[in-house]
């Protein structure tokens, strides 16, 4: 089991958590009602849902892969088994670059396993190349970390910063 920390205010954007959206003003000269205030916000339930449909999206291959969210820690808890190293750290990316996922306790089981990658936090400045050049003492390996965090980046000039990225050995 591994605990890993991300940049809650920073990453992708896949549901709404505007607690302002919650309650409105009464109007003047409109009467007021007792009927309860419905939350725009989703359940932790339904934000579990929207983040295992994420990993899905990554073609990773996790057997009875569970994902459970605390939104009051924004904490995220992954377990399952995963065929592949690469597979496991491919799930616990796809959530951890999700804004409003602080923490990913990570219990998932590797079929095969293999040295763990080491993983890269964007910085102000930083490119693929920079990165591939600070990692590997090479800058034209960048595609090899564009390659190993596909889907999730979908072209080499489109990371942010806070982002984590996957940097195999």
């Amino acid at each position: 089991m591994g605990i890993f920390s991300f940049a809650k205010d920073i990453g992708d954007k896949i549901f709404n958590r505007d607690k302002s959206a919650q309650t409105t003003a009464p109007v003047a000269n409109e009467p007021t009602t007792t009927a309860p205030v419905t939350s725009s916000e989703p359940s932790a339930q339904q934000i579990a849902e929207l983040l295992l449909a994420r990993i899905q999206e990554q073609n990773v291959n996790i057997a009875g892969l569970k994902v459970n969210y605390n939104s009051d820690s924004d904490t995220v808890m992954l377990s399952g088994t995963a065929k592949t190293q690469e597979d496991r750290e491919r799930a616990r990316l796809a959530v951890g670059n999700v804004q409003y996922v602080e923490t990913v306790v990570d219990d998932i089981e590797v079929e095969t396993p293999a040295e763990e990658s080491r993983f890269y936090t964007v910085v102000k400045g930083d490119t693929l190349s920079k990165i591939a050049k600070e990692m590997y003492g090479n800058a034209n390996d960048y595609m090899k970390i564009f390659d190993a965090n596909k889907p999730m980046l979908s072209h080499p000039d489109k990371i942010y910063v806070g982002q984590v990225l996957r940097i195999p050995a």
